[in-house]
């Protein structure tokens, strides 16, 4: 019981500190994004020699960092927008395992051992790679004199006996993946730390403290559980559970981008002048017309009296005024069946459980400019 009480405790302290970075990381998105594209107006107006542009250049890559430091808050707090699709996930770590041992050195070895009838599982491709990685680094920083990692894949079936004992999970059929490493090993009283961002066992200076936070959260935020098991001195495994799905993988095909202009029009709808402002400048000089307006109400008169075809909607996904964005897209599409959506946030709380099929077009925030061109190309060249 005492046992439980513990997990049941650690399980709410770590749901507020998720909610508390999940609202930072929200209005954070939105200042960054005005803060990186504004640097790169100005840089297009400075010469390459001109000390001026390599201070601009200085204040970009801080708000560029500092956006990183924001993506990890909302993968802990299971805010990041999610585009889930069916992955072999054997194939996913084979297609990394180059980079792996890149990242890990010459004198860590790296070990795979794949289970071939591995089912499959519904996740987004770009997380799980981030949690490989992120679970390679921290088995690095546990070997600074060499050593073994070990990643093992398996189908498992989770049953009563491991959920009364792991409170979060639940039975079911599972694939399994595990990270292992024969560092150095924690205490028992480490590991009840080792989820919560910003807690490290590094240096100052060596570590933000939010690899395994940013894990935990993408693991939790794809619906599957995580544990971990070390001793010091004898390494540690992190498992990580994945609900299985009966379906085979899903293939994708890259499309070939034409540059990040046009002539199309756009009705941009964003609430925060600043970032309207932004991206109704980037787009404009790109050759697109646009028409902007900061609520659903206003984005619905422009649509109803604008005489001419409006070929793409950009609209961001959470704003006042009673009409969000997802609303304003399908209202939009019933009156104008040719206008194509590109749905902007910069967290995923306007989303039902937290994804979205990987079908819509979403930018992430903070975005450039240029990033936004390109997406904007990209949908408008969908079929």
């Amino acid at each position: 019981r005492n046992l439980l009480q513990r997990q049941l405790l650690q399980a709410q302290k770590m749901e507020a500190i998720g909610r508390l970075a999940g609202g930072i990381s929200h209005d954070f998105n939105n200042l960054l994004t005005i803060i990186i594209g504004n640097c790169d107006f100005l840089r297009d107006t400075l010469k390459k020699s001109d000390q001026a542009r390599r201070d601009v250049d200085q204040i970009k890559n801080a708000a560029v960092r500092a956006a990183d430091l924001t993506a990890k808050l909302l993968a802990f707090s299971r805010k990041q927008i999610l585009q889930p699709r069916v992955i072999d996930l054997n194939a996913l770590i084979k297609e990394n395992a180059t980079l792996l041992r890149r990242m890990i050195g010459e004198d860590i070895e790296l070990i795979i051992s794949h289970d071939a009838s591995l089912g499959s599982v519904k996740a987004d491709a770009t997380q799980l790679e981030q949690i490989i990685m992120n679970l390679a680094v921290n088995a690095k920083d546990a070997m600074a004199k060499g050593g073994r990692f070990s990643i093992e894949t398996a189908n498992v079936e989770l049953d009563q006996s491991f959920v009364a004992e792991n409170p979060g999970s639940h039975k079911g059929k599972f694939v399994m993946m595990a990270a292992s490493d024969t560092g150095i090993g924690m205490d028992a009283e480490t590991k009840t730390h080792i989820f919560e961002p910003f807690f490290t066992t590094k240096e100052e200076g060596k570590g933000t403290g939010l690899g395994l936070a940013t894990v935990y959260g993408i693991v939790k935020q794809s619906g599957g559980y995580i544990t971990a098991d070390s001793e010091p001195g004898k390494g540690a495994t992190f498992k990580i559970y994945l609900p299985r799905v009966d379906e085979p993988p899903s293939t994708e095909f890259p499309v070939e981008l034409q540059k990040s202009i046009g002539t199309e029009t756009i009705l941009l709808v964003e609430d925060m002048d600043e970032v309207r402002a932004l991206a109704h400048r980037a787009l404009q000089e790109r050759g697109f017309t646009i028409l902007d307006a900061a609520d659903g109400a206003g984005a619905l008169k422009i649509a109803e009296q604008y005489p001419n075809p409006i070929h793409l909607l950009i609209t961001d996904l959470i704003m006042p005024g009673g009409i969000n964005g997802r609303e304003l897209a399908e209202r939009i599409a019933a009156n104008r069946p040719g206008t194509k959506i590109l749905l902007v946030s910069g967290y995923s709380s306007g989303f039902e459980a937290n994804t979205v099929d990987p079908d819509v077009a979403i930018l992430v925030k903070p975005f450039t400019g240029e990033s936004l061109a390109q997406k904007v190309r990209e949908v408008l060249q969908r079929n």
